[in-house]
């Protein structure tokens, strides 16, 4: 593995954590951008991320392609709340609905995660487009999955400004998870 890869890996969650740090802040839950995804840091999730560095994408698709497993993923969502996958259990009839801390953590991660992936090339629709490609994938608490369905389509036609902010996050939350 390179030095190379290594610090740019290291540069690459830093700066994600720091989006998602800000994002949360807007939101109204710093607490939660402070701590976010802090088990990138640890050797299990670190290391093989950073040999699968590519600075565009997630190094978890090119680790299971050689591998068929990224063992990173699998650290990384089973200590993260913040993640869909964290709340999945095959031996319950439906999948718990994400409480509101998180569920906002997570909107702020896949809006930050856009961002940073894309750099300049980064707008208010790709995080919609993202979770239209790739949410359907996972099977989620419907609730929840509507609730980021409605965050990502708000921040497509309204913006950041109208969708990053504790009032409208709290009333989206409310209007489609507490019916």
């Amino acid at each position: 593995m390179k030095i190379s890869s290594l610090f740019r890996h290291f540069i690459l969650i830093t700066r994600h954590r720091h989006a998602v740090f800000c994002a949360c802040l807007r939101c109204g839950i710093p607490f939660r951008g402070l701590l976010h995804d802090l088990s990138k840091y640890s050797p299990c999730e670190f290391f093989e991320s950073a040999k699968y560095y590519q600075g565009n994408r997630s190094p978890i698709v090119f680790a299971r392609k050689e591998n068929g497993v990224s063992r990173a993923w699998l650290h990384h969502k089973g200590r993260n709340p913040h993640h869909i996958e964290y709340w999945l259990d095959d031996d319950c009839e439906m999948t718990p609905l994400m409480p509101y801390k998180y569920a906002v953590e997570c909107a702020c991660d896949k809006i930050s995660a856009t961002k940073v992936y894309n750099g300049k090339n980064y707008d208010v629709s790709m995080p919609l487009s993202h979770f239209l490609r790739y949410g359907n994938k996972v099977n989620g608490n419907p609730k929840t999955m509507a609730f980021l369905l409605q965050v990502f389509t708000d921040l497509k036609e309204q913006g950041e400004k109208a969708v990053l902010n504790p009032a409208y996050m709290k009333k989206t939350y409310a209007d489609i998870c507490l019916r």
